[in-house]
């Protein structure tokens, strides 16, 4: 038996099918999710079947060849949040650009160092500006002042900006390298200022922290937004894509069912958090918490707490919610 909260849900998002780029706002065009009360587990299941490594999972501390001019060195900063370690991609054998420095640790950098030897780096991007991904920014310009491509957020909590400069590149930009060009991808969600760089003539996407290599990403309220970064993975569905190399774990194969997969899954845990909501008197995030995810450990739930707030959010932007001081309830 479906549940009162999940059919109300489905109801209201009754659009059945894949909605297209910069439409997520509506609440008219997301699909119905009140097919089954567990779907949030089905779904996630679908997810793990999809997210198929196209290679073995990196190495904290290795550099790994993926392609003619393309190299991986993983940051030795192993654990919950960063998987094996944050990934920075060398890409170009002459004349390369770095993607994402990561984290401010000397042996990183130097591993970089290593790896670049005498080639000519042409510029720094990243995809965005937390500390795991940006924080080595710095310790990399001291050997390699190369200018900088990135945005800046709307919101600093959670960001590191240390040495950022003041090259910026927007939605479309290119930089070249002696193995054909990169594009900037504007892609906020997870960061406002969040980019993907995709390498056209491979067709290939470096993901950053919009996909990941093994699980969805944390939303992180005020600067990140839900809708946004489900209008964005609406958005790479446009793409002509072949693999996506995310900024933690292995790289993926069939980028478009790990796209669909991801969005059924952000909106199967959405279906779930409006079930949970009362329709009167309201709850705190903490008393949501357990209700929304159960299936998820009680360890994970200061990250789980941070997309919960994301999805509420959300749920608010589009009539379905509304917050009362801390207390949320249905509309």
């Amino acid at each position: 038996m479906v549940s009162a909260g999940l059919r109300r849900y489905g109801q209201a998002l009754s659009y059945c099918g894949g909605a297209p780029a910069g439409t997520m706002r509506n609440r008219d065009c997301l699909p119905a999710l009140s097919s089954c009360t567990r779907s949030h587990l089905v779904l996630a299941a679908a997810v793990a079947r999809v997210l198929t490594p196209a290679e073995a999972p990196p190495v904290a501390g290795a550099v790994a060849t993926l392609a003619p001019g393309v190299r991986r060195v993983v940051a030795p900063n192993p654990g919950l949040m960063t998987g094996p370690g944050t990934n920075t991609y060398l890409i170009g054998s002459r004349e390369l650009v770095v993607l994402d420095p990561g984290p401010a640790l000397p042996a990183h950098t130097e591993a970089l160092v290593r790896a670049i030897g005498t080639a000519r780096v042409v510029a720094i991007a990243l995809t965005h500006t937390h500390a795991d991904h940006s924080g080595g920014l710095q310790l990399l310009r001291h050997h390699h002042p190369a200018p900088v491509l990135a945005r800046l957020p709307r919101d600093t909590l959670h960001h590191d900006l240390a040495g950022l400069c003041a090259h910026t590149i927007e939605d479309g930009g290119t930089v070249a390298t002696d193995v054909g060009p990169l594009v900037a991808v504007a892609t906020p969600g997870h960061a406002s200022n969040h980019l993907c760089w995709q390498q056209p003539g491979r067709r290939w996407l470096y993901t950053g922290d919009h996909i990941l290599g093994t699980t969805s990403p944390v939303i992180l309220p005020p600067d990140g937004d839900m809708t946004e970064y489900l209008d964005a993975l609406g958005r790479l569905t446009a793409l002509d894509l072949e693999r996506l190399l995310p900024g933690h774990g292995p790289s993926l194969v069939e980028p478009q069912a790990v796209i669909a997969a991801l969005v059924r899954h952000r909106l199967a845990r959405e279906a779930r958090v409006f079930a949970a909501l009362p329709s009167a008197g309201g709850a705190t995030l903490d008393e949501l918490l357990p209700l929304a995810y159960e299936d998820v450990a009680p360890s994970l739930y200061v990250w789980a707490r941070r997309t919960l707030e994301a999805h509420l959010l959300r749920l608010g932007q589009i009539g379905l919610a509304r917050c009362d001081g801390e207390r949320w309830e249905r509309v």
